[in-house]
């Protein structure tokens, strides 16, 4: 295998969710279909070609109410392929619906950091 045939280092990447007032908005007996979609969410994005989910974290017990930004309710950590990858993950927001007018993005937003899974690189001197 040459240097041009190696996969690429995958996107290690931080999906951020927060839940928006919308959903709060919603009286108790109307919550569960956001929560279905919510799972689905979560399982087509588990199972998208090039998502790699490594695990992921729910901070409702300490965040509560909307969040619209840190610290933000719930987290996704994936190794992601690309780029448009992320989006495609990002956009499962516009395109997952709740009902038949109102998809999952009314109660619910999306915010992916990526970057690099930290290593120690070989080449710095580490003092002792």
């Amino acid at each position: 295998m040459t240097a041009s045939d190696a996969r690429p280092e995958p996107l290690r990447t931080l999906f951020c969710i927060g839940i928006n007032q919308n959903f709060f908005n919603l009286p108790k007996k109307d919550i569960g279909p956001v929560w279905v979609a919510f799972s689905g969410m979560l399982s087509a994005m588990a199972s998208m070609p090039g998502v790699d989910v490594i695990g992921n974290m729910d901070d409702d017990s300490h965040v509560v109410g909307p969040s619209a930004g840190w610290p933000w309710t719930c987290y996704v950590m994936a190794d992601v392929d690309t780029q448009e990858t992320v989006k495609a993950v990002c956009n499962l927001f516009r395109t997952t619906m709740v009902d038949e007018t109102h998809a999952l993005w009314t109660y619910a937003h999306i915010e992916a950091r990526m970057g690099r899974a930290l290593t120690i690189r070989n080449d710095v001197e580490i003092a002792k």
